[in-house]
C-alpha cells in the first residue's frame, strides 16, 4: 500500500505542476503528465509502483464516462448509432490491420504485432472527451464522430482483453468460445442495464430527492455510477462502459445538472491520478537513446491513423471539415492501451524495449492531444477549403447585399432571440450567427435572418455584412470567446459599436481595452432591476426611479462595481486582483484621519475613492471635500482589495 509520503508527493507534484502549467495558458493534462513523470520510477522515485494507484485513478475514466452518458440520452445514442458502427468498427479493424502488418514486416511475430495493432489503433477517451466538455465542441458534428469512435473502441478493447492472454496459449478453438461467450455475456449485461436503469433509476434518484439530504443525493450518485461499473467489470466488460449506460439512462431526468455537479469534484481529482500513473510510465532514458525511433513511431502511426479515420468518415457521408477534425483529434493512443501492453507484458508477447517504446510514444501523443484538440477545427477548416452549403451561401449572399446600418448578433441563444425580438418591433434589421446547427436550421425555417458558424471567423463577419452594420451586439456570455470575438471584430472594422453581455464585471475593463463601446453585465444589471421593483413597491414614484437607474447606467455602473465581500463570495484567483470592492472603516479615537479634511488624505493617490460617509447615523453620499473627518465617523471606501488595504492602514496609523 502506498505511504503518506509517497501521496504527499503525488499531492505537492500535481499542486505545483497545475498551478505552473496553469500560468503559462497549458492544459492540466500535460501538468498531471509532468507531474507522474517527475515522480515516477524513472524519474525522482518518489512513487515507484504506480499500481498502487490504478484502480483509484481508473474511477476517473469510470467518473467522466458517467458525465458523457448524462450529456447523450438513448435517443440521441440511437440517432448516432450508424456513426457507432459504420465509422466506430472500421476504423478499430482497419487501423488494427495495418498497424499489424506494418509491425510484421518489421520483424515482430503474429502475437506481437496484433497486441501493437490493437494498441495503437485505440484513442484515449480521457483526454479526448474532457478537452471537447471544456472546449463546448462536444455538441459538434465533429464532436459527435468522436464520440461515437470512442464508444466503440471502448467496447472493442473487451475482446482485446481476452484474445491477448488466449494468444500466449495458442489455441483457436478455445479463442472463438471465449469470444462468442463475452459477445453473449456483453448483449445479457448491457440490456439488464438499459432495461433496469429507464424503469429503477429515475424512481431511485425521486426517493432521494425527497429527502432533501445534499450528503445521500452525493452517496446515492457515487454508488449507481460504481455499481454499474462493477456489473459490467463482473461479466467481463470495461467498467467504463457500465457508468455510461448509467449516465445515459439519467440524461433525459430532471436530476441531470444535479448529478453532473455532484459528481465533478470525484472526476476531476481521480482523473488527475490517472495521468499521473500514465506520466510515471514514461522512461525518459528511452527519448535520449532513441530519439529517430520514437518520432518516426509517433508521426507514423498518427498519419495513419488520420488518414484512415478521414477517409472513413467522407465515405460514410460526412462533410471534409468534420472528417478532418475528428480524425485530428483521435490521432493519439489511448489509456487503454497502456493496459494492453502491461497485459502482454505479462503474458511475454513482446520484447521489453517494444514495450518501452510504445509506453513513450503513448504518453507523447496524449501529451500533444490537448493542443491538436484545440486547433483541430482550425486545421480541418484550412485543409477542406469546404464552401458554405448552398443554402447557407444562398443567404450569405442575400443578407450581405441588403443589409446596411444593421444589427448583427453574435448568439442566437435566449439572450439573442430576446434582441431580435426587440428589433423586429422596431423595424430594426438584424443578422443572427451560431454555432448550434439545430437552432440555425429551426430559426432560418421560421424565418430569422441567421448564418451557421462561429463569430471569431472573418468570412462568417463578413458575410453578416460587418462593414456596412451599425452595431455588434455579443450575446453568448462566455468571456473568453467574447474578448475573442470583440478583437476581431475590432480588427476589420474600426467604427461599429460593441455591445457586450456579459455575466459580472470580472473582465469589464479588458473587454473595454479590446474595444467594447459598452459592457453589461447581466449581475450588475439585474440588481438594477431588482432595486426599480424595491423602490416601486416602497412608494417612490417611477419617474425618479428611472432617472436613478438611468444615472447608474450613464455612469457604467459606477456605483455597483463595489460590493462588501463576504466569507461565501466566489471569486476566481484571477478575479479577485480585478474587481473592487466597498469596505467601511470605523475611525477610532485614535485614528490618524481624524481633524483632518477629506481633501488633505488624497483618495485619488492611493487609488482608491470614497462614496460615502455615515456620521451620527445619517449617510453622506459624495460629502464634501473640505469635511473634516471626527472620531467614530465610518468611511465607505472603494477600490481593488490590496489598495483599500493599504489606505485603510493610512486612515488609522497615517503610514
Amino acid at each position: 500500500m502506498a505511504s503518506h509520503i509517497e501521496i504527499l508527493a503525488i499531492l505537492t507534484s500535481a499542486v505545483f505542476c497545475v498551478w505552473l502549467f496553469r500560468r503559462l495558458k497549458l492544459p492540466a493534462i500535460l501538468a498531471y503528465l509532468v507531474a507522474g513523470t517527475l515522480i515516477g520510477e524513472h524519474g525522482l522515485a518518489w512513487a515507484s509502483d504506480q499500481a498502487d494507484y490504478e484502480t483509484f485513478a481508473e474511477l476517473g475514466i469510470v467518473f467522466l464516462l458517467f458525465t458523457l452518458g448524462l450529456e447523450f440520452s438513448l435517443p440521441k445514442l440511437l440517432a448516432m448509432r450508424h456513426l457507432v458502427f459504420s465509422i466506430g468498427a472500421f476504423q478499430v479493424g482497419i487501423s488494427s490491420l495495418i498497424f499489424l502488418v506494418i509491425a510484421m514486416l518489421l520483424g515482430e511475430n503474429f502475437a506481437s504485432a496484433f497486441v501493437i495493432g490493437g494498441v495503437l489503433a485505440l484513442s484515449s477517451t480521457a483526454i479526448v472527451i474532457r478537452q471537447l466538455s471544456e472546449s463546448g465542441a462536444i455538441n459538434r458534428k465533429s464532436g459527435q464522430i468522436s464520440v461515437a469512435i470512442l464508444l466503440f473502441q471502448d467496447v472493442a478493447v473487451v475482446p482485446l482483453l481476452i484474445i491477448i492472454p488466449l494468444l500466449a496459449q495458442d489455441s483457436n478453438s478455445s479463442m472463438l468460445l471465449e469470444l462468442l461467450f463475452a459477445i453473449v455475456k456483453g448483449v445479457f449485461v448491457v440490456a439488464i442495464l438499459l432495461l433496469g436503469g429507464k424503469w429503477l433509476l429515475p424512481r431511485l434518484f425521486n426517493i432521494i430527492a425527497k429527502v432533501r439530504t445534499d450528503e445521500l443525493f452525493v452517496l446515492t450518485t457515487l454508488l449507481v455510477t460504481l455499481m454499474a461499473s462493477a456489473l459490467t467489470q463482473w461479466f467481463g466488460l470495461s467498467m467504463a462502459l457500465g457508468a455510461f449506460l448509467a449516465g445515459m439512462m439519467l440524461g433525459e431526468s430532471q436530476y441531470k445538472h444535479q448529478l453532473e455537479a455532484d459528481i465533478r469534484p470525484y472526476r476531476d481529482i481521480l482523473l488527475g491520478l490517472f495521468f499521473i500513473t500514465v506520466g510515471m510510465k514514461l522512461d525518459i532514458s528511452i527519448l535520449v537513446s532513441q530519439p529517430l525511433t520514437i518520432i518516426a513511431v509517433l508521426v507514423s502511426f498518427m498519419l495513419i491513423k488520420i488518414a484512415v479515420i478521414n477517409i472513413l468518415a467522407r465515405r460514410a457521408g460526412e462533410g471534409k471539415k468534420d472528417a478532418w477534425a475528428s480524425a485530428f483529434m483521435l490521432a493519439q493512443m489511448g489509456e487503454f492501451g497502456f493496459v494492453l501492453i502491461a497485459l502482454a507484458s505479462q503474458f511475454n508477447l513482446f520484447a521489453e524495449q517494444t514495450s518501452s517504446i510504445l509506453l513513450v510514444t503513448g504518453v507523447i501523443s496524449m501529451a500533444i492531444t490537448p493542443f491538436m484538440v484545440e486547433h483541430a477545427r482550425s486545421w480541418a477548416i484550412t485543409i477542406s477549403h469546404e464552401p458554405p452549403s448552398e443554402i447557407e451561401e444562398k443567404a450569405s449572399k442575400q443578407l450581405s447585399k441588403k443589409l446596411k446600418d444593421h444589427v448583427i448578433i453574435c448568439g442566437f441563444g435566449r439572450v439573442g432571440q430576446t434582441v431580435s425580438r426587440f428589433l423586429k418591433q422596431e423595424s430594426i434589421d438584424f443578422v443572427a450567427i451560431d454555432i448550434d446547427p439545430l437552432r440555425v436550421k429551426e430559426s432560418r425555417e421560421a424565418g430569422e435572418n441567421i448564418l451557421f458558424g462561429t463569430s471569431r471567423q472573418t468570412e462568417i463577419l463578413n458575410a453578416a455584412g460587418l462593414d456596412r452594420a451599425k452595431l455588434v451586439v455579443i450575446a453568448f456570455g462566455e468571456d473568453k470567446q467574447s474578448l475573442e470575438v470583440i478583437q476581431k471584430v475590432r480588427s476589420l472594422s474600426k467604427n461599429v459599436q460593441i455591445l457586450v453581455r456579459t455575466r459580472n464585471d470580472d473582465h469589464l475593463e479588458l473587454m473595454q481595452a479590446a474595444g467594447a463601446n459598452e459592457v453589461v453585465p447581466e449581475i450588475l444589471e439585474g440588481s438594477l432591476m431588482l432595486v426599480s421593483q424595491v423602490l416601486s413597491l416602497t412608494g417612490v414614484p417611477f419617474s425618479r426611479i428611472f432617472r436613478r437607474v438611468q444615472k447608474e447606467r450613464k455612469a457604467h455602473y459606477n456605483h455597483l462595481h463595489g460590493f462588501y465581500q463576504g466569507e461565501k463570495t466566489d471569486l476566481g484567483p484571477n478575479a479577485i486582483d480585478r474587481i473592487e470592492f466597498a469596505h467601511a472603516v470605523l475611525l477610532t479615537e485614535n485614528a490618524f484621519a481624524i481633524d483632518h479634511t477629506i481633501e488633505s488624505l488624497n483618495f485619488s493617490e492611493r487609488r482608491v475613492e470614497l462614496i460615502a460617509l455615515r456620521r451620527n447615523e445619517e449617510e453622506i453620499e459624495q460629502p464634501p471635500v473640505d469635511m473634516v473627518l471626527q472620531s467614530q465617523d465610518t468611511l465607505i471606501i472603494r477600490g481593488k482589495p490590496r489598495r483599500v488595504e493599504r489606505a485603510e492602514r493610512f486612515l488609522q496609523r497615517g503610514s
